[in-house]
């Protein structure tokens, strides 16, 4: 065999070259519908071959679109495919017509292409079916056969739908679904647990409440709860015999019928000022019995009831008779009234005789001493039976003094002139104001600043300071007496001003009925002003009196 030469071979690769451009040219020219028709040379000579079953439009559609197109014959050999369906493969076009169509399916799923091929050689037909490309991956499509009659013969036309897209949102979906119902399984076992716990908290709760009840209707005082806004809800057994009401003509406010007229006013402000401010608080008045239809002393006590977040949701109040204790006290005043008057005479003499033996001079001094010792405790008796006659006074309702335009800078520097005299070993500083007016009668706000001073030397062993304040603040005067002594719990600063009330401190011994700050604050009230204390335990106490200054 003779060898060719380099010219020879040269020139026989540029006709292949040429005859590779004609066909592709021609290719393109089929595809895009610019021939209907053309002539092909062969052994027989020259063929015509026409392109009647699709017009140019048509061609142009299936390169087009989206989908992919091919078609097949009996042997499932692919006679035309669209540019889009050799995107799909990953192959060029003229790679893909003339390969089995069987080259792009596994051999797990052929058994499922020939049924779904066998069907649509019979009929129109869709089935899904996973398609590999010349990488070897696996694309799910939708298969839609249609079985066409052409010159040469019956083909397949198949059009594929890539389902890729739709796959993986169905994953998706699935995945969120059994998500979904993952939680739906948590939440009805949770569910089934809160009811659990629903139930036992509810047992729990009936038994408390009965406890409740049972323990509320068998105790000698009356008590009656109210939701968050004062709305009555429940009455004990007590009330009902007291009263002689029944729960409709007791719940919500219907019960004010039965308070004393006198005591409706307060008793309804107490009420109004305690749910606006949600602090506890106690009050006195008078209810109806139905057994006589008289009314009785009570003194009532609420107490606000929160959550855990602190919202209040429920009142809890008690009402206890105090008739009986009302009666004996008036008894005790009437007692203290009468015994003041009656030892204020005779303590008047006593005090007139010592005087006069004070003006002899000739006495001999260990009896000098005697006598100024008596004059003291003359003094201390004195006052006081005047704290018990201003007690009696108080209670009685007859605490009246007459007022005018007077300086309060004024009452407090004599206070600290007689203070000096008095206590000796305390050092009393002066830090008021020079000038303030105010409507007042000096000698009983006197009597108040040394009834703070006094009170301040007494519970201060271990300082001997005492610090006097005055300020202006709006239309409010206030003067503060400052001691840096024992101090006092909250419990004391609640009780302090009460009558009766002295502080139980077991590091110290005071004497005293406890009458001295309870007068001040009536004193004060009767001034239109009020008294207050802060203190804490082991650095002092601040006790001041408010009044309204003079404009």
């Amino acid at each position: 065999m003779s060898m060719k030469t380099s010219k020879e071979l040269s020139k026989e690769l540029e006709e292949v070259r040429q005859q590779l451009f004609e066909a592709t040219e021609t290719l393109h020219a089929i595809r895009s519908g610019q021939v209907d028709a053309l002539f092909v040379e062969n052994e027989k000579g020259k063929q015509l071959y026409t392109l009647k079953t699709a017009d140019q439009t048509y061609r142009v559609f299936i390169e087009k679109m989206k989908e992919g197109a091919v078609t097949l014959n009996r042997n499932e050999i692919i006679l035309y495919c669209n540019t889009q369906f050799a995107k799909m493969v990953g192959l060029p076009s003229e790679k893909v017509i003339g390969l089995s169509f069987t080259e792009f399916i596994s051999k797990t799923d052929l058994g499922h292409f020939k049924k779904l091929i066998e069907r649509g050689w019979e009929s129109d037909s869709k089935g899904e079916l996973s398609l590999k490309n010349h990488q070897e991956e696996s694309i799910p499509f939708l298969l839609s056969f249609t079985s066409l009659e052409l010159d040469e013969g019956i083909s397949l036309s198949v059009i594929l739908t890539d389902l890729s897209m739709q796959k993986e949102s169905e994953k998706e979906l699935k995945s969120k679904n059994d998500q979904l119902e993952d939680a739906r399984h948590k939440v009805w076992a949770i569910n089934e647990k809160l009811e659990d716990i629903v139930e036992e908290r509810t047992k729990d709760l009936l038994i408390s409440r009965e406890h409740f009840k049972f323990l509320a209707d068998n105790i000698p005082v009356i008590v009656w709860t109210t939701e968050a806004d004062g709305f009555a809800d429940y009455f004990n057994k007590r009330w009902y015999e007291y009263t002689g009401l029944n729960f409709e003509t007791s719940k919500g406010r219907h019960f004010h019928n039965v308070i004393f007229p006198e005591d409706l006013e307060i008793a309804k402000k107490s009420w109004e000022n305690a749910l606006a401010n949600q602090s506890p608080f106690e009050f006195q008045l008078r209810l109806k019995r139905s057994a006589d239809e008289s009314y009785r002393w009570f003194l009532g006590k609420s107490r606000p009831v929160k959550d855990e977040d602190g919202n209040l949701v429920a009142w809890f109040n008690t009402l206890t008779d105090i008739e009986d204790q009302k009666k004996e006290m008036e008894k005790k005043d009437e007692f203290i009234s009468v015994a003041s008057h009656e030892l204020k005479t005779p303590l008047t003499s006593l005090k007139g005789y010592i005087q006069l033996i004070e003006l002899n001079k000739e006495l001999p001094s260990p009896v000098g001493q005697y006598i100024k010792k008596a004059n003291d405790s003359i003094n201390k008796l004195q006052h006081l039976i005047n704290d018990l006659l201003d007690v009696s006074k108080i209670h009685a309702g007859k605490l009246k003094f007459n007022v005018e335009e007077i300086d309060l800078s004024t009452v407090i520097k004599n206070c600290i002139e007689s203070s000096g005299y008095i206590y000796s070993s305390h050092k009393i500083k002066n830090e008021a104001r020079t000038t303030i007016k105010v409507l007042g009668n000096a000698e009983r706000l006197e009597q108040v600043i040394m009834n703070l001073i006094s009170n301040a030397v007494k519970y201060s062993p271990e300082s001997n300071e005492i610090v006097i304040q005055s300020a202006v603040e709006h239309d409010k005067a206030t003067v503060s007496v400052i001691d840096f002594g024992i101090g006092m719990s909250a419990e004391d600063q609640k009780k302090i001003f009460e009558r009766f009330y002295r502080i139980d401190s077991t590091s110290l011994f005071t004497s005293g009925l406890g009458m001295g700050l309870y007068i001040s604050a009536e004193i004060i009230k009767e001034h239109n002003g009020l008294m207050n204390v802060k203190s804490k335990i082991n650095q002092g106490s601040i006790i001041s009196f408010s009044l309204p200054i003079l404009k």
